[in-house]
């Protein structure tokens, strides 16, 4: 396969495979020269004697695949793929900024996990920290910040854990305070005149 079908200006898709069949998927797809991104979380599950943590995919029975649509076939003979997300039999690329807000999120260090509830909250954007630019929906959940980031296409979406000190509402902007001028050095036997500071606010 030529390396143009697995150019990175292609559009982000995203795959249906078959369940826990994620893995298996996602490294085929690399074996074949695909550029792919398969969210994964960190998971605590009590057994019988102890406390495992397993790593399992932010969206089950989901991966993401850069490709071009128009050589699809190779994508959907992967074992374990089920189909390509569309409407109806068109399939339809992802929003690249929802892909790359997810990156970002499993990519910073703070907590994620897959969201299954309401959405309904204050629409903030992250002005500091690593996910700083990410924009999303503002939830208080157990005394803790989850900013809750949507992939529409597939009617999910998934919680990372964020100071509230990082966001801002959407309709506003982070104030920004400027260094005061340095004062100047003058002789000790004159006065120094009251410095000019400035204090601006963007």
């Amino acid at each position: 396969m030529s390396a143009s079908s697995h150019d990175s200006s292609h559009e982000w898709y995203a795959i249906r495979v078959k369940s826990r069949c994620e893995k298996m998927v996602s490294d085929q797809l690399v074996q074949k020269g695909y550029e792919q991104f398969l969210p994964m979380y960190l998971s605590r599950r009590l057994w019988t004697d102890r406390v495992k943590i397993l790593q399992l995919p932010l969206f089950s029975g989901y991966t993401f695949c850069r490709f071009d649509i128009e050589k699809r076939l190779a994508i959907l003979r992967t074992p374990g793929v089920v189909g390509i997300v569309g409407k109806g039999r068109v399939p339809v690329p992802v929003d690249p900024r929802q892909v790359e807000a997810v990156r970002l999120a499993v990519a910073s260090g703070q907590q994620v996990k897959p969201w299954t509830g309401l959405h309904e909250g204050q629409k903030v954007r992250v002005e500091l920290g690593p996910l700083r630019g990410v924009v999303g929906t503002l939830l208080r959940y157990k005394n803790e910040s989850q900013l809750i980031l949507q992939v529409d296409l597939m009617q999910r979406a998934m919680s990372v854990e964020v100071d509230e000190t990082w966001v801002v509402p959407c309709e506003q902007s982070m104030p920004v305070v400027q260094a005061a001028p340095a004062v100047p050095v003058v002789p000790a036997t004159h006065l120094i005149d009251d410095a000019q500071c400035e204090l601006a606010e963007v």
